[in-house]
């Protein structure tokens, strides 16, 4: 299926591992040119060498930290032109309410919060007088599965979801849709880590991991590719009806009576 990708650029923020990095490689392989962004300049300066040689696209990359003041104007100063931007960067810091103290909450979300609003705006201003564009928002499924052990990323899962789909609810009227999707438990270097320390928790064995994922019916990890996959194919002139909208991507888990934690299974 060509999902008409040639020529156009797409903007990939948390770009050199990772979900981001799934993303990037699934955009190549549709023949999208690259802007890639993150904090590491050494790991990117080699994603970039692998997909130009793997697919022959052009890929440009940005050391940029998305919490910082002034990065969404860099970033888009850097490639204005985008057809398509990916907020992926920035991961909340796991605590109960009275484990993070003021500047721990700010910090998380300045990076994931205002990192994804500022860099909309900055893309979204754009696209709307042009006419056309994708903006795509990588949140998180606790977003609408809340944690008391996750209440910074909870809160701000929720509130990037509603922000999602209240620009995307009226975007398409100036020619751009505005989505999002909800990844579940995906397997990557910050997955495994965890689900060892709730095995230690619940069964006082933290290689039991795989135990407790089986709790929640789910059985396996979902793959990075799989979620990458989903958001090129959504942020293609193939699924060009969703807007507003947060798909999740999770093997089921929200449709199930499962709760994020494991503690409460």
């Amino acid at each position: 299926m060509d999902l008409g990708y040639a020529g156009k650029t797409v903007v990939i923020t948390g770009a050199s591992r990772g979900l981001g990095r799934a993303c990037a490689e699934g955009f190549a392989r549709e023949k999208a040119n690259l802007h890639l962004v993150a904090r590491s300049g050494a790991v990117l300066e080699e994603a970039k060498a692998e997909l130009t040689k793997a697919y022959g696209i052009a890929v440009s990359i940005q050391v940029e930290d998305i919490a910082s003041s002034g990065s969404a104007q860099r970033i888009h100063a850097a490639c204005p032109d985008a057809d398509v931007l990916v907020n992926n960067a920035g991961g909340i810091k796991r605590g109960e309410l009275l484990e993070l103290d003021e500047p721990a909450w700010r910090q998380a979300w300045e990076l994931k919060v205002f990192g994804y609003v500022n860099l909309t705006r900055e893309y979204y201003r754009v696209m709307t007088a042009r006419k056309s564009g994708v903006i795509l928002n990588v949140v998180g499924l606790a977003g609408i599965k809340h944690q008391y052990e996750y209440a910074a990323g909870s809160m701000g899962n929720a509130a990037l979801g509603a922000f999602t789909r209240t620009i995307g609810s009226e975007s398409p009227k100036f020619g751009v849709r505005v989505l999002g999707v909800n990844p579940g438990w995906v397997d990557t270097a910050r997955g495994i880590p965890l689900m060892e320390k709730y095995a230690q928790k619940i069964f006082g064995d933290p290689t039991r991991w795989r135990d407790v994922i089986g709790t929640w019916g789910l059985a396996r990890f979902i793959e990075p590719a799989e979620l990458a996959d989903t958001v090129v194919y959504l942020a293609s002139s193939r699924a060009s009806a969703i807007s507003g909208e947060v798909v999740n991507v999770d093997l089921g888990f929200n449709a199930n009576n499962y709760h994020m934690s494991p503690l409460n299974a």
